[in-house]
């Protein structure tokens, strides 16, 4: 029997647990675990186990326990999206946006490759203004203009986005707008194909059954805090991308048509406390064509790589947090029903419902701002519906980032799939390697397992070889950046 290590000596709790780890009965599948991730910084502990079978035959094909691993449990992916929590995880989940996005211009993965031929549009839609704000101007031949405030702002100036009087600026308006972009984008989509029909001087039945118009959006936010959306917008012919749509159906009829949805697209906010509102996009907007190719211009691959840029970007851009603010133990309520049926005050927030006090929150003052009111405006009854309370970190945002329509090109959950498959190939050809039986491709395989999450992140040992896989990741990206600037052959 194995004495226990006495690492009293040891101070680091990190070097402790990696000596603890280290001498676990298979320290190379610990490593295995770590290496897998690709240096995910906050990996999904479970517990559980999975078991394939032959349908037909009932043979186990391949069993799986994480009682069997060294600790015990096994570790996957966050999934993270935002760049902010998981630089690793944003980055697999930008390629698939820019695969996503790209076949849906110039075709592949079960898209028709026709579809480059196609009308197509970058579209960009922007937020009303809310107050004048902080910027860096511009005239018509692109020379610098100063401010209203007199000044020439730097790029990186602190105050850009920022109201020029606070004590006039629409915060109300400002996160009601963004609670809505979502509808208001939804709305749009609505008036762009009865904009387009009468347009051309036909029916909307007549319209829908030519053509068919496909999009994918992502949103982004601006300095001052709020949301504008960039699509790409595509017209096909009346079976999707396999079909090109009528000769009629060109650039112009787009362009023409989102000018008109545009106007048109709007909604009305009631409330005692601040009004009427009506939301509606901002004057501002941009509809330029794609081309397949080009040099300068917005090609297949540069709009692909525009919309996976911002599919990664979170609130923190605009100033704010990127974290809830949401106190869990009350769920935001600022109190817990007590033993004996009554509420009592959360020990948590001390009643207040935030799990940070907005006034200590690390942001400028009109991030601050912004939050506080979408707090307020969350607690007010004709409000609730929306629970901004939940999205205050949010500036008030609670739509999807990125969307598209049905059969704009492939779904995230495709490409996700394409990869486990591979993976699954890869452990056969393992097995394979190794002299143990592997499963046929025409086999019907059945899938049974059972997992229960346990935690979020890693043991301090782990941490210390996540450390040096995320070290090691980026030196290779770094060379390869290094020799494709230097034109090495080999790239």
């Amino acid at each position: 029997m194995r004495r226990p290590l006495d690492l009293r000596h040891v101070i680091s709790p990190g070097l402790r647990d990696l000596i603890e780890l280290a001498n676990t009965h298979d320290f190379d599948r610990v490593q295995q675990q770590v290496h897998d991730l690709r240096g995910c910084t906050s990996p999904v502990n479970l517990h559980g186990w999975t078991v394939t079978t032959d349908r037909a035959t009932k043979e186990v094909v391949r069993s799986y326990r994480s009682e069997d691993e060294p600790t015990g449990r096994l570790l996957t992916t966050c999934g993270n999206r935002r760049s902010s929590r998981c630089p690793a995880c944003s980055r697999v989940y930008a390629a698939d946006t820019y695969h996503l996005i790209k076949a849906g211009l110039s075709g592949g993965k079960n898209v028709a490759e026709a579809v480059r031929d196609h009308p197509r549009a970058f579209v960009t839609l922007t937020a009303p203004s809310f107050g004048p704000v902080h910027n860096r101007k511009t005239d018509h031949a692109g020379k610098p203009r100063p401010c209203a405030c007199g000044t020439h702002h730097t790029e990186d100036a602190p105050e850009l986005g920022t109201p020029l009087r606070p004590a006039t600026y629409d915060y109300s308006g400002a996160v009601l707008w963004n609670a809505h972009a979502g509808q208001l984008w939804a709305r749009f989509t609505t008036y762009l194909r009865r904009a387009l029909a009468a347009h051309l001087g036909m029916t909307q039945k007549a319209l829908n059954a030519a053509l068919r118009v496909s999009f994918a959006k992502v949103a982004e936010y601006q300095m001052r805090g709020l949301v504008h959306f960039h699509a790409v917008i595509r017209f096909d012919g009346p079976d999707g991308h396999t079909t090109p749509p009528p000769p009629w159906a060109t650039f112009d009829a787009l362009n023409a048509a989102v000018g008109q949805a545009v106007k048109r697209a709007r909604l009305i906010v009631e409330s005692d406390a601040v009004g009427e509102r009506v939301i509606t996009w901002g004057r501002k907007f941009k509809v330029d064509p794609i081309t397949a190719l080009g040099d300068g211009e917005l090609t297949d691959a540069k709009v692909a790589g525009y919309v996976a840029k911002y599919a990664t970007k979170n609130a923190e851009g605009a100033g704010t947090v990127d974290r809830t603010l949401l106190c869990r133990p009350c769920a935001g309520r600022g109190h817990v029903p007590g033993p004996d049926g009554f509420r009592d005050l959360c020990a948590d927030c001390e009643g207040t419902g935030q799990a940070e006090p907005i006034k200590a929150l690390p942001v400028q003052q009109h991030a601050r701002q912004m939050i506080r009111t979408a707090w307020a405006l969350g607690h007010l009854p004709e409000f609730a519906h929306l629970k901004l309370w939940k999205w205050a970190h949010m500036l008030g945002f609670r739509g999807h980032f990125s969307s598209k329509s049905r059969a704009y090109s492939t779904t995230l959950g495709a490409l996700r799939d394409v990869r486990r498959a591979w993976r699954h190939a890869q452990a056969d050809a393992a097995r394979a390697s190794a002299g143990l039986p592997t499963t046929d491709e025409n086999t019907t395989l059945v899938t049974a397992s059972s997992w229960t999450y346990l935690s979020s992140g890693y043991r301090p040992g782990e941490e210390l070889l996540a450390a040096q896989v995320r070290h090691d990741l980026a030196a290779s990206r770094d060379l390869k950046e290094r020799a494709k600037s230097e034109g090495a052959p080999w790239l």
